[in-house]
C-alpha cells in the first residue's frame, strides 16, 4: 500500500465552493474525500503527488471564496474507518435507502447496501442521487443497461434491482472495479458485469439505457460513443457537470441525434435524461 498526503481544506462559505474543489481535486488524482467541519479532507497516492499538483485548481484562484490549506503525509490511512465516521444513510424519495452494512435495514422498497472504500458514488453526492432518481422513474424491466464510470456500482445495483435483464458496469479505476464487485456481491446481483476500462470497451455494443455520471471533458469526449451504442428510441441519463455546462452537453447530444427529455437540479448540479432518435 502506499503511503498518502492529506490536504486540509478550510472554505469560506462552505457550500458550493465544496462541491466544486472536490470535482477539481478528483480531475488531479485526488481518490477520496471526507467532509469537516470548516471545509473538506482531500487525500491523493504519495506516488502521484508534486509540489504543483493544485496550479489547475482553478475555484482556488477565485475572487468569490476564501480557501485555505495545509497539507502532510500520512501512513496507509484505515479508509472504511474514515468514511464510516462521516457516512449516514441516504434516502432517495422515500423510495430507496443507500447505507453501509453497518446501518438498521430500512423501510423502504428498495435497499442498497454499499461499502464505498476510495470510489464515488453513495448517493450522498447530487449527482448520483439524481440518478438514482432517474432510474427509480424508468421501467428497465427486461432492459440491456450501461453504467459507465460506475464508482461503487450503486447504479448499476438500482438497475438490476428495477429488472434490467443484464447491466455492464464499467471504470477506469481498479480501485472501483474491485469495490463493484465486492458490492455487486454484497447485494446479491446476478446480472451485472464489472469491467476496467473506458468507451473504448463499447464497440458499437447496443444497450437499451446508458447511464454516465462522469465529469464534463469525459462526457463530451464520449457522447458519441453512447450514441452508436444506443438503438432508436435508447435512453442516455448524464450527470457530474453544473448548470452552467449544460448548454455544451446538450448541444454534443442534439449532433448525435440525442433529443433532450428531462432534467432535474440539485445544488447547481444536473442531471439530464436524452432519447435517440
Amino acid at each position: 500500500m502506499h503511503n498518502y498526503i492529506e490536504y486540509n481544506f478550510i472554505i469560506k462559505p462552505l457550500g458550493v465552493a465544496s462541491e466544486i474543489l472536490v470535482a477539481e481535486l478528483a480531475e488531479c488524482g485526488f481518490e477520496s474525500f471526507v467532509d469537516s467541519e470548516n471545509g473538506i479532507l482531500a487525500y491523493i497516492q504519495e506516488n502521484l503527488w508534486h509540489e504543483s499538483i493544485l496550479n489547475d485548481i482553478n475555484i482556488l484562484k477565485s475572487p468569490d471564496f476564501e480557501i485555505s490549506y495545509t497539507f502532510k503525509t500520512i501512513e496507509q490511512i484505515n479508509w472504511n474507518e474514515e468514511w464510516e465516521k462521516n457516512f449516514t444513510p441516504i434516502v432517495v424519495d422515500n423510495i430507496c435507502t443507500v447505507r453501509a452494512p453497518f446501518h438498521e435495514i430500512p423501510n423502504t422498497p428498495y435497499d442498497i447496501i454499499i461499502e464505498p472504500k476510495m470510489s464515488f458514488g453513495t448517493g450522498h453526492h447530487e449527482t448520483t442521487y439524481m440518478m438514482l432518481q432517474f432510474l427509480l422513474n424508468t421501467d428497465l424491466k427486461g432492459k440491456k443497461v450501461l453504467d459507465m464510470g460506475c464508482g461503487t456500482s450503486v447504479l448499476a445495483i438500482m438497475a438490476e434491482k428495477r429488472g434490467a435483464e443484464s447491466v455492464t458496469a464499467i471504470d477506469i479505476d481498479n480501485w472501483c472495479v474491485e469495490n463493484s464487485l465486492e458490492n455487486a456481491e454484497r447485494n446479491h446481483c446476478k446480472n451485472i458485469t464489472i469491467k476496467l476500462g473506458d468507451a473504448s470497451l463499447l464497440n458499437n455494443e447496443k444497450f437499451d439505457v446508458i447511464i454516465a455520471n462522469i465529469n464534463r471533458n469525459i462526457l463530451l469526449a464520449d457522447i458519441s460513443h453512447y450514441a452508436k451504442s444506443l438503438p432508436l428510441g435508447g435512453t442516455l441519463f448524464l450527470s457530474g457537470f453544473y448548470e452552467s455546462d449544460e448548454p455544451a452537453i446538450t448541444d454534443k447530444c442534439n449532433e448525435h441525434n440525442l433529443e433532450f427529455a428531462e432534467k432535474l437540479e440539485r445544488n447547481q448540479w444536473v442531471a439530464l435524461k436524452f432519447r435517440k432518435n
